[in-house]
């Protein structure tokens, strides 16, 4: 029996039932345990005011280190990027689409909200990004599960609302998406649309059953961009975007391009960077160390970064 350590959200539950819907057609019994995490248990407090790390992983992150469940499925974005020395990230499946999107009942595009339209977000960096495209709009904190914060749109808190494309997809909850956002527009969060299987790092047996899930190219972008993260020294907090995805084209095989932002919170000011390579940890250093030079360092004074 291998048991699944995830959170009770309705997408955490979508997570871990693919993931163990993977691993039952490699023969294995799995059930899956919902643990209730921080960051669930203060729904209506923002991430400023509790701090981010690991506020959705610290009591999964537990029940593992005690042995109660082998592996814990993320998304990984949550996932602080240095994890405590006895667990290692074991696999990272095939990501899905990595963009943020626009949710709006009557607004076709980001362009066309009018000046004044209220714009949800609990993400510091979407709304940074958002405010140096659109200072002339409202932008309001949207915190909640993506039921709630579909039914915050519906009662008509927001003209329109940014949530990660990939909960929208899995859920099949898209029938209000009105735009998908370019990383050039708004840059997403590192590891945004994939997921990261936690495991013990002394268990051999859990490193052979969850290799069949990592995804080589997955593996390549989203340590780049987690690299990246860790050498700006940024959470939830800090307005960081950060990502890397494969280019193609004549005398490019193999090759990644990573795109940095970041941006001062109040949107007044933005930091960015590419680079293009094929050793991920060498891609998340360079493009961390350019925006450093431009003066990222300088938009996180006061700013906490736990």
């Amino acid at each position: 029996m291998i048991r699944i350590g995830s959170r009770g959200s309705q997408l955490a539950l979508w997570q871990a039932n693919h993931v163990a819907g993977l691993l039952q057609g490699q023969g294995h019994q799995v059930e899956i345990e919902i643990i209730r995490t921080t960051g669930d248990r203060l729904q209506e407090v923002t991430f400023a005011q509790v701090g981010s790390k690991g506020m959705f992983t610290l009591e999964i992150e537990e029940a593992l280190a005690e042995g109660r469940i082998d592996l814990a499925v993320h998304s990984l974005k949550d996932l602080p990027t240095e994890l405590p020395n006895q667990f290692v990230l074991g696999a990272t499946p095939t990501r899905v689409d990595p963009r943020d999107v626009l949710v709006s009942k009557d607004y076709a595009s980001f362009q066309e909200l009018p000046p004044g339209a209220r714009v949800g977000t609990s993400s510091l960096r979407r709304r940074a990004q958002l405010r140096y495209l659109r200072p002339d709009l409202e932008y309001v904190e949207f915190r909640g599960n993506v039921d709630t914060r579909l039914r915050k749109l519906g009662e008509g808190q927001a003209e329109a609302i940014l949530l990660a494309a990939a909960g929208l997809d899995r859920l099949e909850k898209t029938e209000w998406i009105r735009e998908r956002l370019e990383p050039e527009v708004v840059c997403p969060s590192a590891g945004q649309g994939a997921l990261g299987i936690e495991i013990r790092a002394n268990d051999p047996r859990m490193t052979e059953v969850v290799a069949f899930l990592d995804d080589p190219a997955t593996r390549f972008a989203v340590t780049a961009e987690r690299v990246a993260l860790a050498a700006l020294g940024g959470g939830c907090q800090v307005p960081i975007g950060v990502h890397c995805r494969p280019v193609h084209g004549v005398g490019l095989e193999g090759q990644f391009e990573i795109l940095g932002l970041v941006a001062d919170p109040d949107g007044s000011r933005i930091l960015k960077s590419c680079a293009l390579g094929n050793q991920a940890e060498e891609l998340g250093r360079a493009v961390a160390a350019e925006l450093l030079q431009q003066g990222a360092s300088e938009l996180f004074e006061g700013i906490g970064t736990s």
